[in-house]
């Protein structure tokens, strides 16, 4: 979300790579050897490793700043170039050393060869970097380790501890040691399990992750689990699982830098831990469905986030959120229905609805709940398609399914300020719920009929129209 990382500052410190592409067409066998002649018709370059996760900072709309060790060379040239045209400051050490390239041949989609020209950087080239490194105005800091030896993280996380600037960092090796003081680490499956073993159920994988934490001095441990998602630990024993959002993969490539760049920009902007992960989660499940190594915009961010985090899982998260904005003095509607096939009635009732307060609640009967009332041809709509599609719209702030035949366990733990009903109801007295809201000194509305268009009506329409055209 664009203006939610607005203010965020982050510094990527780290290996970083110039990655080129060679794009061709390998139409015949060399005659000299028995290998392809491919014709290369154009070329590409990209930022890769560190300088990648810079750039998926910047794409997410946080401000970026790369810090790393090049060569005195035109790839650097090109690499410093490509990163100051996606609106990251490059502040790069030049050594007398090759910049790490990676050279991939790509024929027909398919990678015919990869060329890495690298040389592993020395120990006073990483210290270099490490002291030349001002934190002044950075708010995060990403220390992006792929084993090339332009890292020092020591020096780098004391920095940043004492000016309490959060450090993430992408570990790399079995020796996490070195990253000890950081905020948070965010191995993948293989890396966590290269250091801690195999875990054999979700409470061990916790455990592990605890006295990893605890042995490093670290706030947090984010697994990343692939399609099973992600586990994120906290030093107090409480854990978060994030199932991945993935709707469909394209391509895993860079997902990795996504989730850490989104990790960085939301700690870097104040946001908590939690809420950080759940950000990398969405933004991770962005990414895998673009081809190639993609990022994610703060818009796109945002337009997922609209739709998903208005949709709640719990009661208790749902009055965490509502008791949030009435403590600021905001007032909640509450409202309650089916919405099986929504339709015009509806959206102008939700509008209505919507304009008695500050934010509009709508607890929707799950199926089971719908068939009871309704009848078992009932509902039309799942109630995960009826959620999304009352998520979408502009006047509804949060949704809910709720099992009971009625709301009242509902109202009872959220306590909106205002109860709306609408539809043929002749007074307050006929709405359920309505002695629980006046008791505890809140509001209750009858607002007009939900136009003559309900769903059951709508429903026969159709019905008929079906028999009328078959018979």
């Amino acid at each position: 979300m664009s203006h939610m990382f607005s203010a965020s500052r982050v510094m990527v410190v780290g290996d970083v790579m110039l990655d080129r592409y060679w794009h061709g067409d390998a139409g015949r066998i060399s005659p000299e050897a028995p290998v392809p002649v491919v014709r290369v018709t154009h070329d590409e370059v990209r930022p890769g490793g560190a300088a990648n996760v810079a750039l998926n900072v910047s794409s997410l709309g946080a401000e970026a700043v790369c810090a790393g060790i090049v060569g005195n060379d035109s790839d650097a040239d090109l690499l410093e170039q490509t990163l100051q045209n996606h609106n990251v400051n490059p502040l790069f050490i030049r050594v007398e050393q090759r910049t790490i390239t990676k050279l991939r041949v790509i024929s027909q989609a398919h990678q015919m060869i990869r060329l890495d020209f690298e040389t592993p950087f020395d120990v006073s080239s990483a210290k270099a970097l490490a002291d030349s490194v001002s934190l002044g105005g950075i708010t995060s800091i990403v220390l992006s380790d792929y084993a090339k030896g332009s890292l020092e993280p020591h020096s780098l996380i004391q920095k940043a501890r004492a000016s309490k600037i959060p450090v993430i960092v992408d570990p790399k090796g079995t020796d996490f040691e070195k990253y000890c003081g950081a905020t948070l680490l965010t191995p993948n499956r293989a890396e966590f399990e290269a250091v801690c073993g195999s875990w054999k159920n979700e409470q061990d994988l916790i455990d592990k992750g605890l006295t990893l934490i605890k042995r490093l001095d670290i706030e947090a441990i984010l697994v990343t689990r692939s399609e099973q998602g992600m586990t994120l630990i906290l030093r107090d024993g409480s854990a978060h699982q994030f199932a991945t959002m993935a709707r469909e993969v394209a391509d895993v490539t860079g997902a990795g830098d996504t989730v850490i760049a989104a990790l960085a920009a939301g700690l870097g902007a104040g946001i908590s831990l939690a809420s950080s992960a759940e950000l990398a989660n969405q933004a991770a499940g962005i990414v895998v469905s673009k081809s190639g190594t993609a990022t994610v915009s703060g818009r796109e961010l945002e337009s997922a986030l609209s739709i998903d985090n208005s949709i709640f899982h719990s009661a208790e998260d749902l009055t965490a959120w509502a008791e949030k904005y009435r403590a600021r003095g905001e007032k909640i509607v509450m409202t309650n229905g089916c919405f099986d096939i929504l339709h015009a009635g509806h959206v102008a009732y939700l509008r209505e609805a919507a304009s008695l307060g500050d934010f509009l609640i709508v607890a929707v009967n799950s199926d089971a709940s719908v068939a009871r009332l309704k009848g078992a041809d009932r509902p039309v709509n799942t109630v995960e398609r009826r959620l999304q599609v009352l998520a979408g719209l502009e006047a509804v702030d949060a949704v809910i399914a709720f099992e009971n035949d009625t709301p009242i366990p509902l109202i009872d733990i959220v306590r909106p300020d205002v109860l709306v009903k609408g539809g043929d109801y002749k007074s307050i007295e006929e709405v359920v719920g309505y002695e629980r809201v006046l008791g505890y000194g809140g509001k209750v509305k009858v607002l007009g009929e939900v136009g003559a268009l309900s769903t059951s009506h709508l429903i026969a329409k159709i019905r008929q129209t079906d028999s009328d055209s078959t018979s």
